[in-house]
């Protein structure tokens, strides 16, 4: 009978285990606020899919696999110089990569014990890719995180979602053994490629859980990740409110609050946040894609999601070449020019959720000081809610010169004038209390 309840007593134990809530360690919670610190990232969509020029989801149109697969028979990125791309990212001021791993096409971007089907045994050019990327990140002080898909068109053993139904693929569904694969997957890009930061996840929706009831089983996934490096930070992009176990809530194509693009009307939760965004307008190279948005687009879009508290992380679609492409290394030199002057308003700050928005612009704060993102090109001058005793400096982020201002009697505004030469893309005013 003692062994009985013995026994019972560990079965009961092991499943309130199972069931207990996640409680991120402290090198978690380091990791969130290092993160968190970014503002800023670069997100890279690279993969087979890149040779038919035609963006990431080229298998989805109709394409069989059999066929689709004969690209990385002549997968030959000549020109890929992991150092090159990783300077490039980092003088652009953006303190993260984001690298495609494995796409929803089931190609792996690393060398894989689960198969040939990645881009040291299926190519020519027998290089792993992600391990030169690693190299470099690790040399230039760059962290790396993981882009990893959940859902795969290609494996028999992966249970058929919404998508990849025309693949031409036997279905054999097995989702033990697809969840396995993506155990060891994962292991072998935690425990091989350096300091992983982040594993960003993708595919969740597949499965659309209101029409086809399907357990991914994340919350064990999860734990599984965070058993082997606890610092790990974990994000899905399955558009809804955050799982249990996940350290860091991602919004795609919106800024937190928004949700313009139809992907994101999911609550804010207190994760640390990141917005994701093309810069273009796909995410994988398509040729006939050259509607790059300007750099003082892309300037105001990091400001804007620095003072809804998140973070951005702006995509480019390498060549088929393995160069970034010229448009996009042009937009990353302008935006590090901007970030070299005016970083300080970006990087470890916090959203004003204390002050309305302005009409005139955006508001992030750090440290005592209150960062005026003045991005309305057109106005002369500006008025700032401020309450109390004047401000002890008023001054350029950029330049350090002093700002004219004025406070209305009642002590309740303040009115700054602007200067004519600042800068359009967004001129930043630092006050100082």
């Amino acid at each position: 009978m003692k062994h009985f309840f013995l026994s019972l007593l560990c079965v009961v134990a092991a499943s309130f285990s199972a069931r207990a809530q996640y409680v991120p360690t402290e090198d978690n919670l380091r990791a969130r606020r290092e993160f968190e610190g970014f503002r800023f990232g670069i997100f890279l969509h690279w993969g087979i899919y890149s040779e038919f020029a035609q963006g990431e989801w080229y298998l989805n149109s109709g394409l069989t696999h059999e066929e689709y697969s004969k690209a990385a028979s002549c997968f030959y990125p000549i020109r890929f110089d992991a150092t090159a791309w990783v300077r490039a990212i980092k003088a652009s001021g953006a303190r993260y990569i984001t690298f495609t791993s494995r796409h929803h096409d089931g190609f792996s971007m690393f060398h894989t014990r689960t198969g040939d089907y990645n881009i040291f045994d299926a190519t020519p050019f027998r290089r792993d890719v992600l391990k030169e990327l690693s190299d470099a990140c690790a040399a230039e002080g760059v962290r790396l995180h993981l882009y990893y898909s959940i859902l795969d068109w290609m494996r028999e053993d992966y249970p058929i979602g919404r998508t990849g139904q025309k693949t031409g693929r036997h279905s054999h569904p097995n989702y033990d053994a697809y969840f396995e694969f993506m155990k060891t997957q994962v292991a072998e890009l935690l425990t091989t490629y350096g300091d992983i930061g982040a594993l960003w996840l993708d595919g969740y929706w597949d499965h659309d859980a209101d029409s086809v009831p399907f357990d991914w089983r994340m919350p064990e996934f999860y734990r599984y990740v965070h058993q082997l490096k606890p610092s790990c930070l974990i994000g899905n992009n399955h558009h809804i409110t955050p799982i249990e176990g996940e350290d860091f809530q991602m919004f795609e194509r919106d800024l937190p609050g928004e949700n313009k693009a139809g992907l994101s009307g999911q609550e804010i939760s207190h994760l640390p946040l990141e917005m994701c965004e093309t810069m273009n307008g796909m995410w994988g190279y398509k040729v006939a894609d050259q509607n790059y948005k300007s750099t003082p687009e892309l300037v105001r879009l990091i400001a804007r999601a620095a003072a809804k508290g998140s973070n951005l992380l702006l995509n480019i679609g390498p060549q088929p070449n393995g160069e970034l492409p010229a448009t996009a290394l042009d937009r990353l030199e302008g935006i590090g020019q901007w970030m070299r002057m005016n970083g300080e308003s970006i990087y470890g700050t916090k959203a004003v959720h204390e002050m309305e928005e302005p009409s005139w612009g955006v508001l992030t704060r750090k440290d005592g000081r209150l960062f005026l993102h003045v991005l309305d090109e057109k106005a002369t001058s500006i008025q700032l809610s401020w309450e109390g005793r004047k401000p002890r400096a008023v001054t350029a982020l950029d330049t350090g010169r002093r700002i004219a201002f004025t406070q209305d009697k009642k002590k309740t505004r303040l009115t700054l004038q602007l200067p004519a030469d600042r800068d359009a893309a967004d001129f930043v005013i630092q006050v100082e209390r």
